[in-house]
């Protein structure tokens, strides 16, 4: 048994199970307000910002899998992730639209095909985030894990806990890096599954930011690195299969084969830079 003083500590020193609220209410309505903004004014940067509010909140949850109910947990990532794809539509047509752009070399105008398609996204991502559903589905699975975790007889240190889940996303960036590095070069899904888990550890990173060592900013500085070239390597593939899933649009361009043509020299210079950056920093 402590003393009075060790007992005193204890009972003030934060706890996951509690400060999950205060961390995650924040997002959450931030998330209400960033909709709310698309409702009145639709953008395409709107929706992006809502992506990576989702993207937050969904590795937010990821964190707290250990202290919640899997299927429970599993369902609102789910949701959080779906949420997240339907913003991000809008904005992939623009990324589309600028490397078109790039591979015209300022040449002739765009078809109104493209335009229209990424008019269309930006409607479709309004409309989901105008539904007054949104904004209850986000409330509940606020209420739902809050509840689950006040509930729980044992108290986890918060700052304890924080270290051990942001290992735990950077032993698996780790893991997928290496594998990523000896993948053949045509293996994308490996490249794109660096590119999630750095994305995952950078929100945890700066969600437990001020609980955390100083041995962490290590991680950090070279997550920027991975963010920038894999982004690059991201924008051009998912540009190329939105045009290959849209044959239409592909076929709207007038030369087909020459855009994939030139999609696919671009996919392979981000490759190869990809490749180097994991051989250099992430042996």
């Amino acid at each position: 048994m402590g003393n009075g003083k060790m007992d005193k500590r204890e009972r003030h020193e934060p706890c996951a199970e509690g400060a999950f609220s205060d961390i995650a209410s924040p997002i959450v309505d931030e998330a209400i307000e960033q909709a709310k903004g698309i409702a009145t004014a639709p953008s395409a940067e709107g929706l992006h910002q809502l992506r990576i509010t989702m993207r937050r909140l969904r590795s937010l949850w990821w964190s707290y899998r250990p202290l919640l109910d899997v299927g429970e947990n599993t369902r609102q990532r789910e949701l959080f992730r779906s949420l997240a794809d339907s913003a991000g539509k809008a904005r992939d047509y623009d990324i589309l639209i600028a490397l078109l752009k790039l591979q015209q070399k300022g040449g002739d105008a765009l078809p109104p095909e493209i335009t229209d398609a990424r008019q269309a996204a930006l409607e479709a991502g309004s409309e989901v985030f105008s539904n007054p559903e949104m904004k209850t589905l986000l409330l509940e699975a606020l209420s739902q894990a809050s509840g689950a975790l006040v509930a729980r007889e044992n108290r986890h240190p918060l700052q304890v806990f924080s270290e051990g889940r942001v290992a735990a996303s950077e032993k698996q960036l780790r893991k997928r890096a290496r594998r990523a590095a000896k993948a053949k070069r045509s293996d994308v899904s490996a490249f794109h599954d660096v590119r999630k888990a750095g994305k995952k550890a950078r929100y945890l990173l700066e969600l437990f930011g001020p609980v955390l060592s100083a041995g962490h900013r290590k991680t950090l500085k070279r997550l920027k690195k991975i963010q920038k070239r894999f982004g690059a390597l991201n924008d051009v593939v998912a540009s190329e299969k939105l045009l290959r899933d849209n044959a239409p649009l592909l076929a709207a361009l007038g030369e087909p084969e020459r855009t994939l043509k030139w999609f696919k020299t671009e996919r392979e210079r981000h490759l190869r830079a990809a490749a180097a950056l994991l051989r250099k920093d992430w042996k």
